[in-house]
């Protein structure tokens, strides 16, 4: 009789397990997160910009891949192996489509957001506080008037 903390003869707490059960929740917590945010620029005609559109383009299909990823680290088998990248192939496709709709749709607006927001993988943003002061870069041609430099 097989022990119910087991699966497929592998622990369920080892740490491929665990790490694939974080990519299937994260993946599910962003795919909701984009969708809801999604809806509502949806409802009032705008470009979604922002919560996870703000830190990529496609935060939605970035969920699905979390997705596949967790169920390669839970169920590592041939068919997934072999969908996983038919399946990456055809949301990035899916995505360029959608990305010449909404070029075509928003014009400047979507050009812009495209500049600055990267396709699917996140980068860090350099953020600049209220506080922070730009290095002073003044160029000053000679000592000030009245004073020898040696």
């Amino acid at each position: 009789m097989e022990r119910p903390d087991r699966l497929d003869g592998r622990s369920a707490s080892e740490p491929v397990h665990l790490a694939g059960y974080i990519a299937i929740g994260s993946g599910f917590w962003l795919i909701a997160a984009s969708w809801k945010r999604l809806h509502a620029a949806v409802q009032h005609d705008e470009l979604a910009t922002t919560g996870p559109y703000a830190w990529a383009r496609h935060p939605q299909y970035d969920g699905f891949l979390l997705i596949m990823i967790g169920f390669l680290l839970q169920w590592p088998t041939i068919p997934t192996l072999v969908m996983f990248p038919i399946l990456v192939y055809v949301y990035i496709r899916l995505a360029r489509a959608e990305e010449r709709e909404l070029a075509e749709r928003f014009g400047e607006q979507w050009t812009a957001y495209a500049a600055q927001t990267p396709a699917f993988w996140p980068r860090p943003r350099h953020r600049v506080t209220p506080h922070a002061r730009a290095p002073d870069t003044t160029v000053r041609a000679g000592p000030p008037s009245g004073e020898d430099q040696r």
